[in-house]
């Protein structure tokens, strides 16, 4: 008797279990709401309206209406000497030409995130060969060299040629318009970020184009672009914009139409 009273209540038992799962199978949950084109559209803050520069007609662009003008073609009020001092390059008929004996050039001003506009040509009668060419460069933040050289039918060793990041990362093309036309470099930089011990948290990055040829994508740069030994790490950061007056005996370059867009 005790064991069918047993079994009865085991029975009762595990059918409770399974009216009790059944239930709990059978319930429902509301469904998600219908996705509607509104939900995923917002319409603040809106972006700052820049006016775009206009052709000049001689192969360029003026600044865009956000831009700071680095030289206009008039004089160099926002230059001064890397040594200290005046900027001493001729300017003549809205072109700067570098004067070697006076060195580099920066600007007073200093930036942190940029996109930077440079135009730069290559005397007709150049001469030389290698990195004795027209030889000149872009410093970002005065640190980081993109390279300026006539590679045109000239060749050098590739993380020096033409819109090389200095002794560490070759171009991509080679996109050189030949001596006596103009070249336009259009370059984005990324100011490092740097961790409490002043090693890089994040490295300087730095995407180029020359003459609207992509040659560096978003490359990370590794440290002051040497000349002998290898890349530092500097914690700064801000700096100037600096053009370089290399001493290699060929006839200087020249540049116009400068400006630059400080980015967050």
């Amino acid at each position: 008797m005790k064991k069918s009273i047993v079994k009865a209540a085991w029975v009762l038992c595990a059918c409770g279990a399974c009216v009790a799962a059944n239930a709990q199978q059978q319930k429902t949950y509301p469904q998600p709401e219908r996705m509607r084109p509104g939900m995923t559209e917002y319409w603040t803050p809106q972006p700052l309206v820049v006016t775009p520069g206009h052709d000049t007609g001689v192969g360029s662009l003026t600044a865009p209406s956000d831009a700071i003008v680095l030289f206009d073609g008039k004089d160099l009020s926002k230059w001064e000497s890397a040594k200290g001092g005046p900027a001493d390059w001729e300017v003549h008929n809205g072109v700067l030409t570098v004067n070697k004996k006076s060195g580099d050039i920066q600007t007073k001003e200093k930036f942190k995130n940029f996109q930077l506009h440079v135009e730069w040509m290559v005397p007709k009668d150049i001469t030389g060969t290698s990195q004795a060419r027209g030889n000149s460069g872009v410093y970002l933040q005065g640190l980081y060299e993109v390279q300026v050289l006539d590679c045109y039918h000239n060749e050098t060793y590739v993380n020096g040629q033409t819109g090389a990041i200095y002794k560490q990362t070759p171009p991509l093309v080679n996109a050189m318009r030949k001596p006596g036309e103009w070249n336009v470099y259009d370059i984005v930089f990324t100011a490092p970020v740097f961790k409490t011990n002043g090693t890089y948290l994040y490295p300087p990055r730095v995407t180029v184009f020359q003459n609207g040829i992509l040659l560096q994508n978003n490359t990370a740069i590794w440290g002051t672009t040497e000349y002998i030994g290898l890349p530092r790490v500097v914690k700064q950061e801000t700096g100037p914009i600096l053009l370089q007056a290399h001493g290699d005996p060929s006839a200087s370059i020249s540049f116009r139409n400068i400006w630059i867009r400080p980015l967050p």
